[in-house]
């Protein structure tokens, strides 16, 4: 199986070395790293080590950042794209498990162990999975950034969201085009630098009206 990983990534030159690193050293090396307007060293670290970076000239958004990767992913003739943080929250072991998951689904979202999740952040991603909930009929770790796309659904999901409610889309197309949805349990490291960063409590009024838009413009 021919599996790439993409990795979303904005002025992330702190850890975005040691990322790289750690999914090497577990033999995963066909990466793609979406620069998504950074204004540091993150581009020239990850094409230092040897990643092939798509750089947006300007930040765009998680989703389009996303989008752009994965559309990567089909042009190299992926089987599997497993996408994934740059900011050391991953745990590159997970890789094989969400990649082995895929026998008999299209789609597994990595559901996080909440150890460690600070407290807002549990409640934010609980609202926003009965927001999903809502739109999709499906309850599950929906803000998780560990997934693994299969071939099915790199080919029938074409995101169309720019920010943070991608990670719903996702999961709402995923039912629409009724692929097969697994779940694999990963673990999430959250130093003080990754709490920092994702979504907030604030962004899933955001999140919830950016969805709702795409229901009513059916777009």
């Amino acid at each position: 199986m021919k599996v790439w990983i993409v990795m979303p990534a904005r002025n992330e030159e702190r850890t975005i070395g040691s990322v790289l690193d750690s999914l090497d050293r577990e033999g995963w090396r066909q990466i793609i790293v979406v620069d998504d307007g950074s204004t540091d060293r993150t581009a020239s670290i990850a094409r230092a080590k040897g990643a092939v970076v798509i750089a947006h000239p300007r930040n765009m958004g998680l989703g389009a950042a996303l989008r752009t990767g994965l559309a990567k992913a089909r042009e190299l003739g992926a089987d599997c794209a497993v996408t994934f943080d740059a900011d050391g929250q991953h745990d590159s072991k997970a890789v094989q498990r969400l990649v082995e998951a895929l026998d008999g689904a299209d789609l597994v979202i990595g559901r996080r162990e909440h150890v460690g999740i600070p407290l807002h952040k549990r409640f934010g991603n609980f609202v926003l999975d009965w927001i999903t909930f809502l739109f999709s009929g499906v309850l599950t770790d929906s803000q998780s950034g560990s997934r693994a796309f299969g071939k099915r659904a790199l080919e029938a999901i074409r995101i169309r969201s720019n920010r943070y409610e991608v990670s719903s889309e996702i999961v709402i197309q995923a039912k629409k085009r009724e692929l097969r949805l697994q779940v694999a349990p990963v673990k999430c490291f959250y130093t003080k630098y990754a709490r920092a960063r994702g979504t907030t409590i604030v962004s899933g009024a955001t999140i919830f009206l950016g969805l709702l838009k795409q229901r009513v413009t059916g777009r």
